[in-house]
């Protein structure tokens, strides 16, 4: 129905960018009333239990499928043997069930789909599998003969650069450190596994998924079943968390979409905890020397950052670790270097902050070290080595406030009534500490498309294939979609998370507000100036505006672009047992503008606490007889809570940046766990006198 004449946007409406709007879908969330990938009402669905290997190398020789296929309930059992082939079945993580080789513990190498969920499980469990097993290696060491160097790391940065002559710098310098810091591996856990629900009608695929975007799974997913884009549709409207694990399409969806089209009607199937730590990703262990020189003035003369990890032997995935050493620290002989090995072990993959949140650790725990070692406090230090422009191009920064981070944070902490000597400060039993890292992470933007459109009510959708993983993005696009309108957030409805919506970039790399909020600006700026035009003389019910920021942002200039931060840490160590307990954590950070400053200071927090997981807590621990992780539930894998959760405060300058993005915001999603662990392990050495490389810390590694 055609909608009758209706006046444009109203003016003088309060700025809706800035304002402390809560979450719009919360009151769904408390009631329940929201959605999630498992649980979409389909008729005559199914249950899909994945199978996973008992072998860490190897062959599927055969299994116990006809006997399965006889349980009541069971409708099919599929493997490599029966299992239907993939268009692009190209050795993948995506290729699930396409050949009878096992390349890690625990993948997928059968499926069980039933009329039940307890049917399909059991069955899953009475499923016989025999294998011809191979000798495996799953130990990554930095002396490895078979390390190679990749030909890019993530995304698509030189692995290697080199600038002078490090070697003479660093022999010549006057204060020097030279050390190794390790990190474990770390598995993304979000509050909601991965799961889907696979419909086929035809050739015509309709997905319930929970993922970080859902227009990148329909393109990978009609490519692996050989259909049109267009036949396929996902929906992800609401999804709880994301990490990074869900950032691409992982084997559920596929299996999920592999059964529904076998057995001819819906499949439903969600991954266990105990599976997503075996096939949707994780962080790589890291083995990092990182080496610095300074001269008398505490000016640094040399960096060198060289990087060991690990990839598997069906896909390769190169952490971009070394990659902010490149552009953090004045210095004009510089170094990094990054070295993969091959090991029968899951592909890793993005993890919140991958490569700086790693390398970071260990770039920023050197410098800690070489400001002790040239007596200059690490502020200080920081200050002194802080580039106006790139170190490497000689480009000019979009914007670059480190340095007003590190200043507003040491007042607003305290710093200066800090003991530079460690295991000086005491509070009865506990040895207290106090420490500092700073962090940085790039400001992205990607080609977005949105539709703003009027509805006759007054009221107007924008609408998006954009993912709220639980950081608020629904909240800040109608914030940004109402000032681009004039209007009261009240009466835009944003929809997103389906690709029946405009196409739009992941939920990740901290740029989903900003490479979505450029094209909804734009979208709503349209329509307004349509609106304008009519003047109330036409009906504009369903006048619509779509646009594609595709080629304003490829006429931007490029200049390196980042967001920057300073954490300062307070802790306390127990001189007896080494216990260790963060009292105080504050982070200090330049971003941009703050589009919602309740969602943003939840995100920033959010990653410092994980940050506190990281440097205490969290580890992977490898079983090598076996080959697998032996803490592969949410009992044994440690994370922080709200015991472990000190006071945390998070601040922001006053910042931005219109070089980035017409909003001139910078991404808050990742930058707040990049410095927090160095920063913990600082502050520990100031209490205790213990440097600690390798993470967690933990009490052994302070009493030993």
């Amino acid at each position: 129905m055609t909608g009758t004449a209706r006046a444009g946007p109203t003016t003088g409406t309060p700025a809706a960018i800035g304002a402390r709007l809560v979450r719009i879908e919360g009151p769904d969330k408390v009631r329940g009333a929201a959605p999630y990938a498992y649980e979409y009402p389909v008729d005559g669905v199914t249950y899909c239990c994945a199978v996973g290997s008992t072998v860490t190398r190897g062959r599927v020789r055969s299994t116990s499928a006809d006997a399965i296929r006889q349980v009541p309930g069971v409708l099919e059992v599929l493997w490599h043997a029966n299992a239907p082939r993939l268009a692009t079945a190209d050795g993948s993580e995506l290729a699930v069930l396409q050949s009878d080789r096992v390349a890690y513990r625990r993948q997928i190498v059968a499926a069980v789909v039933a009329e039940s969920f307890e049917i399909a499980t059991e069955a899953a469990r009475m499923l016989e599998i025999e294998y011809d097993d191979e000798p495996f290696a799953v130990e990554l060491r930095a002396d490895d003969p078979d390390l190679y160097r990749p030909d890019k790391v993530n995304p698509n940065f030189a692995t290697d650069t080199e600038t002078g002559d490090v070697d003479g710098a660093l022999r010549s310098a006057t204060y020097g450190v030279d050390h190794t810091y390790r990190t474990p591996a770390y598995h993304n856990n979000p509050m909601e596994p991965h799961a889907s629900i696979a419909v086929w009608h035809g050739d015509e695929l309709t997905v319930f998924d929970s993922n970080q975007g859902a227009s990148p799974v329909r393109a990978r997913l009609a490519e692996l079943f050989g259909v049109p884009p267009g036949s396929v549709r996902v929906v992800a409207e609401h999804v709880g968390g994301g990490f990074g694990a869900k950032g691409t399409p992982r084997p559920v969806v596929v299996l999920t979409a592999m059964a529904a089209r076998v057995v001819g009607r819906p499949v439903k199937m969600a991954a266990t905890r105990e599976q997503m730590f075996a096939f949707v990703g994780y962080r790589t262990p890291t083995i990092q020397r990182v080496r610095l020189g300074a001269d008398a003035d505490g000016r640094i003369v040399g960096i060198s950052h060289e990087v060991v990890e690990q990839t598997s032997t069906i896909d390769e995935f190169a952490e971009q670790t070394a990659v902010a050493t490149r552009m953090m620290y004045a210095g004009a002989n510089r170094r990094t270097t990054h070295r993969l090995r091959r090991l029968d072990v899951p592909t890793p993959a993005w993890m919140r902050a991958p490569g700086e949140c790693p390398g970071m650790y260990a770039l920023e725990s050197a410098v800690d070290e070489l400001a002790i070692a040239s007596g200059l406090d690490p502020v200080e230090l920081r200050l002194r080595n802080d580039p106006q422009t790139d170190p490497e191009t000689g480009a000019p920064f979009t914007s670059r406030n480190l340095a007003a981070c590190l200043r507003d944070g040491s007042r607003l902490f305290g710093w200066t009534q800090r003991h530079a000597e460690p295991r000086v400060q005491r509070d009865g039993r506990w040895l207290v500490g106090t420490g500092l890292a700073a962090s940085t992470y790039p400001a992205r933007a990607r080609a977005s498309k949105a539709t703003a459109r009027a509805r006759r009510d007054g009221g107007f959708d924008v609408e998006l294939c954009a993912a709220d993983i639980g950081t608020g993005a629904r909240t800040a696009l109608t914030q940004i979609a109402a000032d681009a309108l004039g209007v009261a957030p009240a009466v835009v409805r944003l929809r997103l998370g389906d690709t029946n919506f405009s196409e739009a970039p992941l939920a990740g790399g901290s740029m989903g507000t900003s490479s979505w909020g450029w094209a909804v600006t734009r979208a709503c700026e349209g329509l307004r100036a349509r609106l304008a035009e009519a003047d109330g003389s036409v009906p504009v019910d369903g006048l619509a505006v779509e646009v594609d920021t595709k080629e304003e942002i490829e006429r931007r200039e490029q200049r390196p672009a980042h967001a920057f931060g300073a954490q300062f840490a307070e802790v306390r160590v127990d001189e007896g047992t080494g216990e260790i307990r963060v009292a105080r954590l504050l982070g200090v950070f330049a971003v941009g503008r703050i589009v919602n400053p309740m969602t943003a200071r939840s995100q920033l927090i959010g990653g410092m606490t994980m940050g506190v997981s990281m440097a205490l807590l969290e580890a992977s621990l490898l079983d090598r007889e076996y080959g697998d992780y032996l803490n592969h539930d949410l009992a044994q894998y440690e994370i922080a809570t709200c015991a472990d959760v000190p006071r945390v405060e998070a601040h922001w300058i006053d910042e931005r940046d219109d070089f980035v993005n017409p909003l001139g915001a910078k991404g808050v999603g990742e930058i707040g766990i990049v410095g927090t662990a160095a920063a913990i392990a600082n502050a520990t050495y100031n209490a205790t006198g213990v440097r600690v490389r390798d993470l967690p810390i933990r009490l052994e590694k302070l009493i030993g």
